[in-house]
This record gives structure tokens, sequence and C-alpha cells, in this order.
């Protein structure tokens, strides 16, 4: 699905990809389940959130990663990418096979000017 996907440098069974393919393809209509895995005050803090993004705070994936479908293509989001890496790496380890780690984060979605949500 992802033209974009590439190896992140941090996590070996982790793939980065850009969020402005990620953008595309939401707006054409593909399901992607995306888990934004910051602290709530993030969430709906200065950089908001992509709309319809669930809040999966980090620090409780491990007890709460059950209720994701890992037939789904799922997309971790954070700050700046390395918490949802980090993530991303965790779900794999798990069996999940198509997670992969939004680049960059919220700074670069802010940085390209793509909607977000505060609420």
């Amino acid at each position: 699905m992802f033209k974009t996907k590439n190896p992140n440098p941090m996590f070996e069974n982790v793939s980065d990809v850009m969020p402005q393919e990620l953008n595309e393809l939401m707006q054409s209509g593909a399901k992607i389940k995306l888990v934004d895995v910051r602290q709530p005050e993030e969430f709906t803090g200065e950089l908001g959130h992509i709309d319809g993004a669930e809040l999966l705070v980090l620090d409780q994936l491990s007890e709460k990663f059950q209720k994701l479908n890992p037939a789904e293509d799922i997309v971790l989001i954070c700050k700046s990418g390395g918490r949802s890496a980090k993530a991303a790496s965790f779900l794999s380890d798990q069996g999940f096979k198509k997670v992969f780690n939004m680049k960059g984060g919220m700074l670069a979605w802010n940085d390209l000017g793509f909607p977000t949500t505060h609420s």
C-alpha cells in the first residue's frame, strides 16, 4: 500500500512512511487505522492530532494492544516519530504485520499544513 515505505533507522522491524503519502491515501478513502501514542495533553494540545486517530498512550500499549486488529493497516503517530517507531516495533514483536511509523510525526504533519483537530 505504501510506496514511500523505508526501513526505520532505529528499529529493524519497523517501516517508516511519509506523511504526504498518508494524507493522500486518507483523502482517497484508503482504510488505515491511525494510532496516536502521545499523552492526552499532547493529543489535544498545540500540534493537535489527525482526525480519526485513536489515542493509545505508549505507556499503556502493552496492556491495550489486543483491542487493535492485526489484519488492519496501522500507522502509529507521535510528536516527532520516535515514540511511534517504538510502538510499531512493539506491535511487530506481537505479530502485527502491517504496522508503520509516520516519519516526522505531528511536527512534520503540521509543517506540511495538513488538517488537524484539537478535540
